[in-house]
This record gives C-alpha cells, sequence and structure tokens, in this order.
C-alpha cells in the first residue's frame, strides 16, 4: 500500500474526533455548503461564520437569493470583499430555479456549470453533499498532498491542480466522500499551516509525510513567485451637508464594480506627501464638484491591499453647503443599513461616526 493510499484510514479517524464544530457542518443541505464555500474564498473561516448566519436568515433559501434585489445582496456582503462572488452566487440561484425547478444538481458537470462555480467548489459540493468521488483541491489540500509527498509540482498551475485531483479521486470511497474532502481541509487549515511552522508533531500524517520526514516543509508546495502590487494614492472626500454624507456608485466594470464609494481621485505620491499642500487640494476638489466646502474637520490615512494593488488614501472630512446632484446624499442610519460601502473605504466612515 502506498503513502497516499494509506491517508484516508490517518486521516478520518483524526477528523472525526478533531473537527471544529462549524454553522455549515451542521447539515448537507446544497445550498448551505454552497454559500460558505463561496463565502470562505479569501476569507478566514472567523470572519465569515457571522456573515453566513446573517446571510441565511435574510435569504434561507435558493428561491429567496434568487429573488433579492441587488441592494440587499451586497448589503449582506458587505465586508467580505470580491463581490463578484456575491452576484454570481445569485446569478446561480436564478439557474437553479428557471432550469432546475428550484432543485440544486446533484451531478458534477450540472454544479460546475452554474455561475462562479469552478472545479473546487463543484467538487466540495458533490462530495459533501451528494457523496460523489470528487476532490475538491484547494490551496489547504495542495499543501497537504504537496507536502505529504515532497511533490514539487507549481501549485499555481491548472495541470497540478487537475493532477491532484486524479490521484485523490480513488481514495473516495462511498459513503466517506464528503468526510474525506472536509478531512483534508481541516488539516491544511489546522495542522498543515500555510503560515507559519506546521504542527507536525500533532499531524495524523507525521509518520508517513516525507517532507515531515526529511524536514522540508518550508520548500512545498511550488509557486509562482510573487509579482509586485501596484500602489495608487488616492484622495478621499466625506463631504457632508447637514446630517447627509456623499456617496456615489464605481463605474460597472472594474475592481469593486457597481459599488457604492467616496467621491476620490488619484493623485501623486509627492502630492501626497505634503499634508497642507493634499488638505488645500482636498477643498478646492470638494469646491469643484459644487459642495461648497465650508471647513476641513478630519484628515486621515489608510491603506487598503487588493491582490494586484494597493490604495494608499487620505480621507477628508468637509462640511458642505451644497448637495450636487452628482451624488446620492445619504443619512448615517441609511449609510448603515441600505448600501454596501466596500472595506476600502469603511475605515474612513468608523472614523467619522467617532467624531
Amino acid at each position: 500500500m502506498t503513502a497516499l493510499e494509506r491517508l484516508p484510514a490517518l486521516l478520518l479517524p483524526w477528523y472525526e474526533k478533531n473537527k471544529r464544530d462549524l454553522p455549515w457542518r451542521q447539515d448537507k443541505d446544497p445550498y448551505h455548503v454552497w454559500l460558505s464555500e463561496i463565502m470562505l474564498q479569501q476569507t478566514r473561516v472567523e470572519a465569515v461564520i457571522g456573515y453566513y448566519d446573517r446571510f441565511l436568515c435574510a435569504l434561507p433559501t435558493v428561491e429567496a437569493l434568487a429573488n433579492a434585489d441587488e441592494e440587499t445582496l451586497l448589503k449582506l456582503w458587505e465586508g467580505l470583499g470580491y463581490y463578484n462572488r456575491a452576484r454570481n452566487l445569485q446569478k446561480a440561484a436564478q439557474v437553479v430555479m428557471a432550469e432546475h425547478g428550484g432543485v440544486f444538481p446533484d451531478t458534477f458537470d450540472a454544479i460546475r456549470a452554474l455561475p462562479g462555480i469552478g472545479p473546487y467548489t463543484a467538487g466540495a459540493i458533490g462530495s459533501i453533499c451528494f457523496d460523489l468521488p470528487t476532490p475538491a483541491v484547494d490551496g489547504n489540500v495542495l499543501r497537504v498532498y504537496a507536502r505529504y509527498l515532497e511533490d514539487g509540482a507549481n501549485i499555481d498551475k491548472q495541470q497540478t491542480k487537475d493532477a491532484v485531483a486524479a490521484s485523490l479521486r480513488p481514495l473516495y470511497q462511498p459513503g466517506l466522500c464528503g468526510t474525506l474532502t472536509q478531512a483534508l481541509m481541516e488539516l491544511g487549515a489546522c495542522m498543515c499551516l500555510p503560515n507559519g511552522t506546521p504542527l507536525c508533531p500533532d499531524c495524523p500524517l507525521k509518520d508517513n509525510c516525507l517532507a515531515k520526514q526529511h524536514d522540508t516543509w518550508a520548500q512545498f508546495p511550488v509557486r509562482d513567485p510573487k509579482k509586485a502590487r501596484k500602489i495608487v494614492y488616492k484622495t478621499v472626500l466625506l463631504l457632508q451637508c447637514g446630517d447627509r454624507f456623499a456617496i456615489r456608485k464605481r463605474k460597472k466594470t472594474g475592481l469593486l464594480a457597481s459599488l457604492w464609494e467616496f467621491p476620490n481621485v488619484d493623485v501623486s505620491m509627492i502630492h501626497q506627501s505634503d499634508p497642507d499642500k493634499a488638505a488645500q487640494q482636498a477643498l478646492t476638489l470638494a469646491a469643484d464638484l459644487g459642495a461648497a466646502p465650508t471647513d476641513l474637520l478630519l484628515q486621515s490615512g489608510y491603506a487598503h491591499i487588493f491582490t494586484h494593488v494597493e490604495w494608499h488614501m487620505t480621507g477628508y472630512l468637509i462640511p458642505c453647503r451644497r448637495m450636487p446632484d452628482d451624488f446620492l446624499w445619504v443619512t448615517r442610519e441609511q449609510l448603515e443599513t441600505d448600501y454596501a460601502l466596500p472595506s476600502a473605504f469603511r475605515p474612513f466612515w468608523e472614523l467619522v461616526n467617532e467624531c
């Protein structure tokens, strides 16, 4: 028996004893599993739990998700980032209602065909909900696999992901498919850590893991070199007229597409490095927008990191006498309850609320 063939017998008992009590593990409803898997992409488990509960409270069924208005959907997603995930969720829900009679499909190909669902998510739903032998190969699983076998294939390549899925598929036995998927994920998340030293002494695979035996865990998995992120400098205007604040929608394409934002402009690093000049320019921008600024009450900096770009922002709270029609002017309460403000702008809003 190979090391890979021994993996389920070593891993599954550990998982049953040590698995975390997570809300999406309480049943095998495909809507619940699907929602959790989409939310967990690029997001920590601890951050997702609250969002997951609130989302299901507001939209408890696929039908409710399919029929939700966009503002409600995006407000429920506010702070999770990667908002196209939420839009694709709704598109897929609409397909389930229109083409599958409201019943979530139960084959890998049909699940994979839904908007926003890739091989990993289709594998997770298929194995967990329908006991299909469909490995869910994400970063956690790739890391476990690479270290366990000292596999030096580049995990950023799709051919590597496909090869790992093909190697794992024979391990998936009827009745245990979902358990194996979740056990592999759990080991990667809790033992074979992505950042920092893995917890090898407590790992159920330690006696068979080549990286543990040879102390080579830091060399695996192999990935493409990280590219330097582009840095963009921004001036953000928190325009206040009476009890209302100016927001606007971003363009329909590109970063944070169609989301609400505070008015802002790109500036040069040199410009932003001179606080007095930058503050005066912020007042000038507010005047040019027709807001008739009267003062500048708050100046604060914040850097927000996206996957490929960093926004280095300076925000200014500026009382105004006019409310130009170019913006939507909302109260504090409306911004909290009705409009989704991306995480990039949320720190400025929190500062305003502290004033």
